[in-house]
């Protein structure tokens, strides 16, 4: 089998890649640069792919500042909406399957929500981000091929958000050292999840298969930001405090969920549980102190 994988550069990419090698490489795996396939100008993509041959494209590839996006409509729908369209209209064509990381920012409309999002529940976007990943999942259906949606959500990876300048967890830990006192939104609840935990779950989806369909690729559990840091600084032995605070305290450009915590049963159902977010939390702090041991003085 032969995997092509968009978005190999950023976190979710470089952990498959990992999960990859790990698992044996059990396949062939290929990634696609943007330089070879920019999604920004979707009709060329699809031309791209027309020429290859593979049995599964992995997309990775979004359009994620979230505050940037408010601004750029037109570019987030063409890279998060039609650019998915068109590689699920690609990979149908020649019947390969196709993942499609999606978000939880398809879901927020629902303020008074208290429990973890279910993949049948009503999707209610609230900011242009969410919108766009919102129809690029209604295309990639309605191509009706052999599509797969994994709807991620606070993502942390060691190679840290390209567009982003890091990862929440590299933000809290160094802000934690240079400020010694934070403020963390405690309004905002969501699932922290490892790009490892998911990486890992895509591996075991392109070596096992499961049914095609929308699936919460998420660490099991629930917090807010603010619990989510408490937690960080906890376990990176940070000597800093964390106070709660509102999100009309912290204004942004574009409006924030208060609720997107996911429940992951369907895909543990399919290829097996995943982790809660402290167990991952755990593992990539390990990790990283090894490698600034590794590293010396």
């Amino acid at each position: 089998m032969k995997a092509l994988l968009l978005g190999a550069k950023g976190q979710l990419g470089r952990d498959i890649a990992r999960a990859h090698q790990q698992a044996g490489e059990p396949f062939e795996l290929s990634p696609l640069p943007r330089e070879q396939l920019d999604l920004a100008t979707p009709e060329a993509a699809a031309q791209v792919l027309d020429g290859m041959e593979f049995d599964a494209l992995v997309n990775c590839v979004a359009y994620h500042n979230t505050d940037e996006v408010e601004d750029n409509a037109n570019l987030a729908f063409a890279i998060n909406a039609r650019a998915v369209g068109a590689l699920a209209k690609a990979c149908a064509k020649r019947g390969a399957r196709f993942i499609h990381i999606s978000s939880d920012y398809v879901f927020g409309g629902d303020r008074s929500r208290a429990q973890p999002l279910r993949e049948d529940d009503p999707i209610a976007p609230v900011n242009v981000y969410g919108a766009s990943k919102a129809l690029g999942e209604n295309l990639a259906r309605l191509e009706g091929g052999d599509v797969v949606i994994l709807r991620v959500a606070s993502l942390f990876g060691a190679a840290g958000a390209n567009s982003k300048g890091g990862n929440f967890v590299e933000t809290m830990i160094r802000l934690g050292r240079e400020k010694g006192t934070l403020r963390v939104v405690d309004d905002q609840i969501m699932s922290p999840t490892a790009t490892a935990d998911v990486a890992a779950a895509i591996a075991r989806i392109l070596t096992r298969g499961c049914p095609a369909g929308t699936y919460h690729a998420v660490n099991g559990g629930a917090a807010s930001w603010f619990e989510f840091a408490q937690a960080i600084l906890r376990g990176a032995g940070v000597a800093g405090t964390v106070t709660p605070c509102s999100s009309e305290d912290y204004p942004t450009r574009a409006l924030r969920p208060r609720y997107t915590a996911l429940d992951n049963a369907k895909l543990a159902a399919a290829v097996g549980p995943m982790p809660t977010w402290q167990d991952a939390l755990g593992r990539y702090l390990q990790a990283r102190n090894g490698a600034s041991e590794g590293r010396g003085p």
